[in-house]
């Protein structure tokens, strides 16, 4: 009889632990190569775990909420085709079952919606339960989901009747305590690891913050000029975003000691050039999706790889290959109409660029004429870097020649 261990596998760069979310299949199931077994969750996004071979799952060694290292075995699996053939068709005969079941009591369950107000599938069978424990659509919609893309499964809704809505539902991170006038909110798991990896970065290296400003009045009017040609042509919107990674790639190769890392005594010197965007979630917490190779994309592949980072993150579709192996950080504060910011490293990188609000103001101009003043469209650039191994001279530099390409941008340049 074979049996096969299913290890917890390598999800990124430094990152070695994490929770287990969700086990998506029950002992005695089956599943096929490939099909996901579990999620799990890191400091930086969540994943699903595939089975590693066909075969019936045996034995679960972590329940859900542990902590796991990576590397370590967290299942058993029997390979046995005998024993997978036997699982198969008692699978079948319970999913017959609890079709029928749920056939049976489509019709007492007309008064909740398919789906919620966030858009996921409600199933007959928690319909059901919904409607023999009185619970209302609207605290349905604020239960919070343990399967597929925030699902909610049978066990969150057992979950909801054994803790209670202070507990389980929605309002999981706001806790509806007041003393003093002073409310209590606790914080979810992604923005409790982040907290974490933000004190360990001030820990790690003492952050230095450099400044700059850019007219970058070409890139407007070029990108205002070109949009929707660009758009048409290769089906991309294009944003500034795209534009900044370039300059700080051309800015990367004339200053490639800022493309390292620290390991202890020793600065690793990065060939690849793969550029993290800090992203906003719709939850309000951040991801860093990672351009990989972005020293070898021109404008139009660095705008495909951006545009197709963003939309990932927003949906939480992000694969774990795809938020690692960073080697430099953009964080667009802009998008929040701020002005600049002082963004905190994010490890094991050595330094992050802050992009600024592009706004409207008199400036002075030089021309061949003399100086004038005229309305340009400015930018501060900010950049945090490890004193470790940047001082100000390399870091400095470095930012002010961000600032140069950017001043640079050649406005009749050619769509692609």
């Amino acid at each position: 009889m074979g049996k096969l261990e299913v290890k917890l596998p390598k999800l990124g760069e430094s990152i070695s632990e994490a929770t287990i979310l969700n086990w998506l299949k029950n002992v005695g199931d089956t599943v096929v190569k490939d099909e996901p077994i579990l999620e799990v969750a890191t400091d930086k996004v969540d994943s699903e775990i595939a089975a590693p071979a066909d075969g019936t799952i045996e034995k679960f060694l972590f329940q859900e909420n542990d902590v796991v290292p990576v590397g370590e075995v967290i299942a058993l699996l029997n390979t046995d085709k005998s024993a997978v053939t036997e699982s198969k068709e008692t699978e079948v005969n319970k999913e017959i079952a609890e079709f029928a079941a749920a056939s049976n009591t489509e019709v007492a369950n007309d008064k909740l919606s398919r789906y919620d107000d966030k858009g996921r599938f409600i199933s007959p069978l928690v319909r059901s339960m919904a409607e023999q424990e009185g619970i209302s659509m609207q605290i349905l919609c604020s239960i919070s989901g343990s399967g597929n893309n925030g699902r909610i499964l049978k066990k969150d809704v057992l979950n909801y009747l054994e803790k209670g809505p202070s507990k389980s539902t929605a309002a999981d991170s706001r806790v509806n305590e007041f003393s003093g006038g002073q409310e209590i909110i606790e914080m979810d798991r992604m923005r409790s690891m982040i907290a974490d990896h933000m004190v360990h970065s001030k820990h790690t290296s003492p952050h230095v913050t450099s400044y700059v400003e850019a007219d970058v009045t070409k890139i407007v009017e070029w990108r205002n000029k070109n949009k929707d040609a660009f758009a048409k042509k290769h089906g991309q919107k294009i944003t500034f975003t795209p534009i900044f990674v370039e300059a700080v790639v051309n800015a990367l190769k004339e200053f490639p000691l800022i493309n390292v890392s620290v390991d202890g005594n020793k600065i690793i010197l990065k060939k690849d050039m793969n550029i993290g965007m800090a992203t906003a979630l719709p939850n309000g917490n951040l991801i860093v999706p990672v351009i990989k190779h972005a020293n070898q994309k021109n404008l139009l592949g660095l705008t495909t790889s951006v545009n197709d980072l963003v939309e990932k993150a927003r949906t939480n579709k992000l694969k774990p290959d795809e938020i690692e192996g960073g080697t430099f950080t953009i964080s667009n504060v802009g998008t929040f109409r701020n002005i600049m910011g002082t963004p905190i490293i994010n490890q094991p990188e050595v330094a992050i660029l802050a992009t600024g609000a592009i706004r409207k103001r008199a400036a002075v101009v030089e021309t061949e004429y003399g100086d004038v003043i005229a309305i340009r469209h400015m930018m501060y650039l900010s950049l945090s870097y490890d004193h470790r191994v940047v001082d100000g001279n390399l870091g400095g530099s470095f930012l002010a020649r961000i600032g140069d390409f950017l001043e640079e941008f050649d406005e009749k340049r050619d769509i692609g």
